[in-house]
């Protein structure tokens, strides 16, 4: 088997310079993740892992405290998550159970019509998280533990569920190119991404041509929620000598077909010839051919 790439890398760094960004939220979410690495944990050591003075770390603790994300222990004085915070957690883990299930049947209707590996990922700002997956029954085949996370860029699901986000978002991608290259035929300018989504966005259906690992090439096409927005993406992957002997546009829109199914379930609703929303990388002006 083939598994994906153990070293684990991060599409861009976290936090880009944007002017939309609230800086006092994001050291808000900062330090709620730092509470969250440990059972619990003292202000100068919070302090420390955030890299914020103590009176600034105080005040944000008091008021994740009064809003009801993080307690103090009385006798400690130290800080750990609230059970508000599992409920957060478990309402997202209904949600994705949910997609889980609806797209289930689909993912063992493509690995069962190609013999090769599908998965389901969702989109974590510009990383994807796989969270199911269809195993081929050949012997050399690729496997992903559920959980793992890639760069959006280098893959064919992350670049499906990227065609489709808001300007602003895909404004934010921009800035922080260069990219980092995994492999030697990963996409780490901007401008040849932009080239990619637009084509992505216009067939329905995104290619990773050995670009997020050598040797493995996967097709990817979006899930859509009833308000058009990406919910996730499947994929289809291999060894790249062995999916080009197949027709990839016949692939690619096997993937986008299932998945434009599991969106109607979901209560999409297409408008345009290809099922998919008209926004995203599409509404550039520029074009690109297939």
């Amino acid at each position: 088997m083939f598994p994906h790439p153990g070293n684990e890398v991060e599409a861009i760094p976290r936090q880009a310079k944007s002017p939309a960004i609230v800086q006092s939220v994001a050291r808000g979410f900062d330090l709620l993740e730092a509470v969250a690495s440990a059972d619990e944990i003292g202000l100068v050591e919070l302090a420390h892992r955030t890299g914020l003075q103590p009176s600034t770390t105080h005040r944000l603790l008091a008021t994740l405290i009064a809003c009801g994300y993080v307690v103090q222990n009385p006798q400690t004085s130290r800080y750990r998550l609230s059970h508000k915070v599992v409920e957060l957690a478990g309402g997202q883990e209904h949600r994705m159970q949910r997609l889980r299930t609806a797209v289930r049947p689909h993912l063992l209707m493509i690995r069962d019509a190609t013999d090769e590996t599908t998965n389901l990922c969702v989109l974590d700002r510009f990383t994807i998280v796989y969270v199911d997956q269809a195993e081929s029954s050949r012997t050399v085949r690729m496997f992903t533990e559920r959980g793992r996370r890639a760069p959006a860029h280098a893959c064919a699901a992350g670049k499906a569920m990227l065609a489709f986000q808001s300007s602003d978002v895909l404004a934010d991608l921009r800035d922080r190119a260069p990219f980092p290259s995994l492999t030697p035929h990963t996409i780490t300018d901007a401008g040849e991404l932009e080239v990619e989504l637009r084509r992505a966005h216009s067939r329905g259906y995104a290619i990773d041509r050995e670009e997020y690992e050598d040797g493995v090439l996967c097709i990817a096409a979006p899930v859509f929620g009833s308000n058009g927005e990406v919910l996730a993406a499947a994929s289809v992957s291999g060894p790249a000598a062995r999916m080009l002997r197949q027709d990839l546009s016949e692939l690619g829109e096997l993937v986008r077909g299932r998945m434009l199914d599991v969106s109607r379930e979901l209560g999409y609703e297409p408008t345009t010839d290809t099922g998919t929303p008209a926004g995203g990388a599409g509404a550039s002006p520029a074009t690109a051919s297939a």
